[in-house]
């Protein structure tokens, strides 16, 4: 495994990291605590040490945080803990009134996380969607409180667009408070959006970027055909819009291109986005052991600059919202 550091901070984190949101989702074998504990005792045996779940992850909000809990146990000190706040979790968290960037409800989503999660402090307290209700300011001045605390130690952006994370920097600076170090999006090869905006605003503020879902929900994995879901995918379930939206002739011309170097598609998913400047983890789900030694292995390969073009030219960069 290798480390790279998250943006400007001090902090280091894995190249791949686990992403937790199918601890304790129903119907999955991460549902139980043994599955969990499977799951999570095999990223930690590839080095994996980003650990990134929400307070809304679980078929009950916060079931994923439990179990995270559980299952790191004594080796909690030896990874890196990034949860969320900020999603509706049917008052797992109390009242927020929809207004859960708020004071009054940041101090009580941190401490039912730190509750469920069986720890003294969260390394990433990231800040999971925006709240159009509460000024940034007053987000800010109660994150800063929870890091002077030693709860948090650092805090980041997830779902941001570039605008919101350049006023969220020079309010923090205004301010005096502590700044973001982080950003997590969606974004791999089949969406490219963030590139627009997310990706140069994260680079010019020192913000490392955390990319979900890598394998745009399996679809990069080399195992959909013309219309067809694997059995038991998330696609069979509640996404086969995205089915009849691909273009199945641009999926196998990237598997082409992984074979042609002897490499998988998630090898190459992964790399590439492990390539991009800005990107400091790539989060990565899993339900299976085999799964975690598969993509804690993906962001090896270092493709070259010919590489990358080849790539742009079956998955097109996003258009430009302006001229240049």
């Amino acid at each position: 495994m290798e480390y790279a550091r998250l943006g400007r901070s001090g902090l280091t984190v894995s190249v791949v990291g686990l992403g937790c949101n199918n601890l304790g989702r129903a119907n999955a074998p991460t549902e139980t605590a043994e599955g969990t504990t499977a799951v999570v005792h095999a990223a930690l045996d590839a080095g994996i040490t980003l650990f990134d779940t929400a307070d809304n992850y679980g078929t009950t909000p916060g079931m994923s945080e439990e179990l995270l809990g559980r299952a790191l146990g004594s080796r909690r000190g030896d990874v890196v803990v990034a949860t969320k706040f900020g999603m509706d979790v049917r008052g797992a968290n109390g009242p927020d009134y929809g207004a859960r960037g708020s004071r009054r409800y940041i101090v009580t989503a941190v401490e039912a996380s730190l509750r469920r999660l069986g720890t003294d402090w969260i390394d990433l307290y990231q800040f999971h969607t925006p709240d159009p209700l509460t000024p940034i300011e007053e987000t800010l001045d109660a994150l800063d409180d929870l890091v002077s605390s030693g709860k948090v130690r650092y805090i980041g952006h997830s779902n941001r667009a570039g605008w919101q994370i350049a006023d969220a920097e020079h309010v923090a600076r205004e301010m005096g408070t502590t700044r973001f170090i982080s950003a997590q999006n969606h974004y791999n090869l089949l969406d490219r959006r963030a590139e627009l905006e997310v990706l140069p605003a994260a680079e010019h503020y020192g913000l490392g970027v955390l990319p979900y879902f890598p394998l745009a929900n399996g679809l990069l994995t080399g195992k959909y055909g013309h219309g067809a879901a694997p059995e038991g995918s998330r696609l069979s379930y509640s996404k086969q819009q995205l089915l009849a939206q691909t273009d199945f002739e641009q999926l196998a011309r990237f598997s082409a291109y992984a074979r042609a170097r002897d490499l998988t598609e998630v090898d190459v998913a992964f790399s590439w986005l492990a390539a991009q400047p800005a990107v400091a983890s790539v989060i990565a789900g899993a339900t299976r052991p085999e799964q975690v030694a598969q993509n804690a292995h993906a962001a090896r390969w270092q493709p070259t600059a010919q590489d990358l073009a080849e790539l742009d030219e079956i998955f097109p960069p996003a258009r430009k919202v302006a001229l240049f």
